[in-house]
C-alpha cells in the first residue's frame, strides 16, 4: 500500500487560490475587454447615426457642398450621392482613416486642411457636369427629407455607416475606431499590472489566513505528540464538531478513546491471564501435594495394609480432582480459541429430560423436578441448532453447581421456556443459599467460588459456569444468573435461538464459534 502524501497543505492552499484568482482575473479582463470595446465601437455608431440624422435634416436648407464640408469637419470621411448619381466626397477617405494619422503626416481635419487637395483627399468636390460648367449646386426647396434605411459595416480600424435618405439620396459616413483598439491597450496593460500587484498583495495575505486556519492542526499535532510521550488525558474536545477541522477533531478524540479503551482491555486481560495462570497453580499444587505425600509415605515408610489402601484410594482422589481441573482448563481454552460445533436441529425438551434421568442415577439424593411448555406435552418439539453434546455440558454443569450449593440433597427444578417467535431459554433454580446481586457477574469469572456454596471438598474448581455460558453464547445465546422467582436460592437461564421447523434440515454442520467473555 502506497505510503500517505505529505505535501505541504500550506502551500497546495495557497497555490489553489492565486491560480483560480489568477482564472478569475483573466476572465474578468476578457469580460471588461469585451464590454468596453462594444460599448466604445457603440458610441460611435451613434455618434454616426446622430450625424447622418442631423445631415438629413439639412437636405434641402443648404448646398450638399456645404453640408459635406460641415460633416467633414468633424473628422469623418463623407460621400454624399444625389438621386442622380451625382457625388460629393469631403474629408480623409477610408483609406486614410484605416492608415492612421501618421501615414497622412499627422493631418485628418476638416475640407480643404488634408493633404493632396483632390476629391476624396480633404477637398470638397461634385462629380456632376454642373460643377464642369462653373456653377455650384443651388439648394434644392425645403421638403421633409427623412432616412428610410441604414446600414452599418465595420473592422478594426474604420467604421462605416451608410444612410439611405427618401428622397433617394445616400450619405455614407466613415469615422475612425483605431481609438478603441488604444483604449483597449491601455486598459490591458492598466489590468495587467493591477493584476499583479494584487496577485502579491493576495499571495501575502493568504500566507497569513492559511497559516491562522491551519493552527488547530499544529495543536493536534502537539496533542499527538504529547499523548504518545504518556500523557493519555490529553483531548482536543472541538468547540464546533460540525466543522472540516472540527469532524477531524473529533474523530481524533475517538480514536483515542478507543485506543485508550483497548489499552485498559488489553491490561485488564494481561492481569486475568496472570490471576488465571497463579490461580490454576494454586488449584493444581493442591492436589499434587495430596498426591506427593501420600506416594511419598506409600514408598518410605511401613504401612499396614488397611493405611496402604487408604493412602492409594487418596492417590486416585486427588488424580481425579487433578485430572478434571486440567480437563476443565484445557475446555476454558477451547471456548477462548473457538469451540468447533456440531449443529444439527436438536429438541430442547427431550435433551433436558434426558439429562435430568442422568443426573437422577447419579445424585439420587437430589430432588430433580422438571416443568415442559404445553407444546411439547402435545408433542410438537421446541427445536433449536446446536451441538447436542456441548448444550448438555451446559445443562449438567448448571446441575452439578446446583448440586454442590445444596450439598447434594436440595430441590433443583428445570424448566424450559418456548415463546413462539421469541428465543427459548432454559431456567435452572435451586434453593440453596443463592448468589448475592453483587456476585452474579462475578461468579462467571474463572477460578471464583462463593464461599457459603462451593469450597475444595465439593471438587469444584470455579470453572463450570465460566465454561457454560463460553458453550451458551458459541451457540448465538446467553447464560446469566437472575434474581429468583421465589426469593429462595440461585437461578440461572441459559437463552438459545429458536430454529424454524422449516429449515430443520437434520445435517450436521461443523463450524467455528467463538465464545465471548
Amino acid at each position: 500500500m502506497p505510503g500517505l502524501r505529505t505535501g505541504s497543505l500550506r502551500l497546495r492552499a495557497v497555490v489553489a487560490v492565486l491560480l483560480l484568482l489568477v482564472v478569475l482575473l483573466g476572465a474578468l479582463a476578457i469580460t471588461v475587454e469585451a464590454i468596453l470595446g462594444q460599448r466604445l465601437r457603440g458610441q460611435i455608431e451613434d455618434r454616426l447615426r446622430d450625424r447622418a440624422s442631423a445631415a438629413t435634416a439639412l437636405v434641402g436648407t443648404v448646398s450638399s457642398d456645404d453640408l459635406a464640408e460641415r460633416l467633414s469637419a468633424q473628422g469623418l470621411s463623407v460621400l454624399i450621392r444625389d438621386k442622380n448619381g451625382d457625388s460629393i466626397v469631403a474629408g480623409p477617405s477610408p483609406e486614410q482613416l484605416r492608415a492612421g494619422p501618421k501615414a497622412n503626416g499627422g493631418l485628418v481635419g476638416p475640407a480643404g486642411n488634408a493633404p493632396g487637395g483632390a476629391a476624396g483627399a480633404g477637398s470638397s468636390s461634385t462629380e456632376s457636369s454642373a460643377e464642369s460648367s462653373g456653377t455650384s449646386t443651388a439648394p434644392a426647396a425645403a421638403a421633409d427629407v427623412t432616412i428610410s434605411s441604414s446600414r452599418i459595416t465595420d473592422d478594426d480600424q474604420i467604421i462605416t455607416l451608410v444612410s439611405m435618405l427618401s428622397d433617394g439620396s445616400t450619405i455614407t459616413l466613415t469615422a475612425d475606431a483605431s481609438s478603441v483598439g488604444q483604449t483597449l491597450a491601455q486598459l490591458r496593460w492598466v489590468m495587467l499590472g493591477a493584476s499583479g500587484a494584487f496577485l502579491v498583495v493576495a499571495a501575502v495575505g493568504l500566507v497569513l489566513v492559511v497559516r491562522a486556519s491551519l493552527r488547530p492542526l499544529d495543536r493536534m499535532t502537539g496533542v499527538a505528540r504529547s499523548i504518545a510521550g504518556g500523557d493519555r488525558g490529553r483531548r482536543l474536545r472541538p468547540g464546533n464538531p460540525r466543522t472540516e477541522i472540527g469532524r477531524v477533531a473529533l474523530a481524533f478524540d475517538e480514536m483515542l478513546d478507543a485506543v485508550e479503551g483497548a489499552e485498559r482491555k488489553a491490561l485488564e486481560a494481561e492481569a486475568r491471564v496472570r490471576s488465571f495462570v497463579s490461580d490454576a497453580a494454586h488449584e493444581l499444587r493442591t492436589p499434587v501435594a495430596g498426591m506427593r505425600a501420600a506416594a511419598d509415605t506409600l514408598v518410605r515408610a511401613p504401612v499396614s495394609a488397611e493405611e496402604r489402601e487408604r493412602l492409594a484410594s487418596h492417590v486416585a482422589r486427588e488424580a481425579g480432582r487433578a485430572s478434571r481441573l486440567i480437563d476443565d482448563m484445557l475446555m476454558m481454552a477451547r471456548v477462548d480459541r473457538g469451540l468447533e460445533l456440531e449443529l444439527a436441529p436438536v429438541d430442547l425438551g427431550a435433551l433436558v429430560l434426558a439429562e435430568v434421568e442422568r443426573d437422577r442415577l447419579r445424585r439420587p439424593g437430589l430432588d430433580l423436578q422438571v416443568s415442559l411448555p404445553d407444546r411439547i406435552v402435545d408433542n410438537q418439539p421446541v427445536l433449536v441448532d446446536a451441538d447436542v453434546d456441548r448444550l448438555a455440558q451446559v445443562i449438567g454443569n448448571l446441575v452439578d453447581n446446583a448440586s454442590r450449593a445444596t450439598s447434594g440433597r436440595g430441590r433443583v427444578h428445570l424448566s424450559v421456556h418456548a415463546p413462539v417467535g421469541s428465543p427459548v431459554s432454559v431456567t435452572v433454580a435451586d434453593n440453596g443459599p443463592g448468589v448475592p446481586e453483587s456476585d452474579r457477574e462475578r461468579i462467571f469469572d474463572r477460578l471464583v467460588r462463593l464461599d457459603a456454596g462451593r469450597d475444595h471438598a465439593s471438587g469444584g474448581a470455579g470453572l463450570g459456569l465460566p465454561i457454560a455460558r463460553g458453550i451458551a453464547r458459541a451457540h448465538g445465546g446467553e447464560l446469566v444468573c437472575v434474581a429468583p422467582a421465589s426469593g429462595v436460592g440461585a437461578e440461572f437461564v441459559v437463552t438459545l435461538p429458536v430454529l424454524v421447523p422449516s429449515a430443520a434440515t437434520g445435517v450436521k454442520r461443523s463450524f467455528l464459534a467463538v465464545g465471548r467473555n
